[in-house]
C-alpha cells in the first residue's frame, strides 16, 4: 500500500488529521481546476470546499478501483459543472483577480503584471465559451497535463470521445482568438490532427 493510499484509509475511517493532509495535499490542485473551469467568481473557495465536503462524504464508498487523484478529479468536475449550471440562473459577480490565491505563478517584473492578468482573463473568456465537455477535456488535457486515457476515467467517456472533443476545443478555441486582442498577436496555436496519433 502506497503512502497515499494508507492515507486515504486512514481518512476514510476517519481520521480527521489524515484528511486534513489529503486536503492540504490537494488542494491547489483542486483550486487551479475551479479556477481554470470557473474563472474569477466571487464564489471560487466556495466551490473549493464543496469539493472537499462531497469528498469528506464520499471517502467511505472509495474503494480505489481507480487511483484517488482521478476519484478527486471527477469530483471536482461535477461540482463545478453543478455551480455552472446554477449560475446560470443567477446573476455572476466578479471579483477582483482571485487567481493570485489560487494559481501558482512565476514572479514577474511589475510592468509586466497587467499584461499577464489581461491574458489570463482573455484566456478565460475564450474558455468560457467552449461547451462544458469540451472545457474539461482541454483543462485537463492542455492545462493540467493528464493523458486522454486519464480523462477519460474521470468524464467516464471512451479515450476516442475525449480526444474528438479535445480535438474540436482545439479548432474553436484558435478560431476564437482573433476577437481578443491581447491574444490575437501571440499567434497561439491549439490545432492538432484529432487525436489518434496522441499517447494516451
Amino acid at each position: 500500500m502506497s503512502e497515499e493510499e494508507a492515507l486515504v484509509a486512514r481518512a476514510a475511517a476517519g481520521d480527521g488529521a489524515a484528511f486534513r493532509q489529503l486536503y492540504e495535499k490537494h488542494r491547489a490542485q483542486v483550486a487551479r481546476i475551479v479556477y481554470r473551469m470557473l474563472g474569477t467568481r466571487s464564489e471560487l473557495e466556495d466551490v473549493i470546499q464543496e469539493v472537499f465536503v462531497q469528498v469528506y462524504k464520499s471517502l467511505k464508498d472509495f474503494r480505489g478501483q481507480a487511483k484517488f487523484g482521478t476519484w478527486l478529479h471527477r469530483i471536482t468536475i461535477n461540482v463545478v459543472l453543478m455551480q455552472r449550471r446554477s449560475a446560470r440562473s443567477r446573476p455572476v459577480f466578479v471579483s477582483a483577480a482571485p487567481e493570485e490565491k489560487v494559481v501558482a505563478d512565476a514572479k514577474v517584473r511589475p510592468d509586466e503584471n497587467a499584461e499577464r492578468r489581461e491574458r489570463v482573463r482573455a484566456f478565460g473568456r475564450l474558455l468560457d465559451q467552449l461547451a462544458d465537455k469540451k472545457r474539461i477535456v482541454f483543462v485537463l488535457h492542455e492545462l493540467e497535463g493528464l493523458a486522454p486515457s486519464e480523462i477519460a476515467k474521470i468524464v467516464g467517456a471512451p479515450v476516442l470521445t475525449v480526444r474528438t472533443r479535445l480535438f474540436y476545443a482545439r479548432r474553436e478555441l484558435e478560431a476564437m482568438l482573433a476577437n481578443e486582442p491581447s491574444l490575437a498577436s501571440l499567434g497561439v496555436s491549439f490545432s492538432k490532427a484529432p487525436a489518434a496519433g496522441e499517447a494516451s
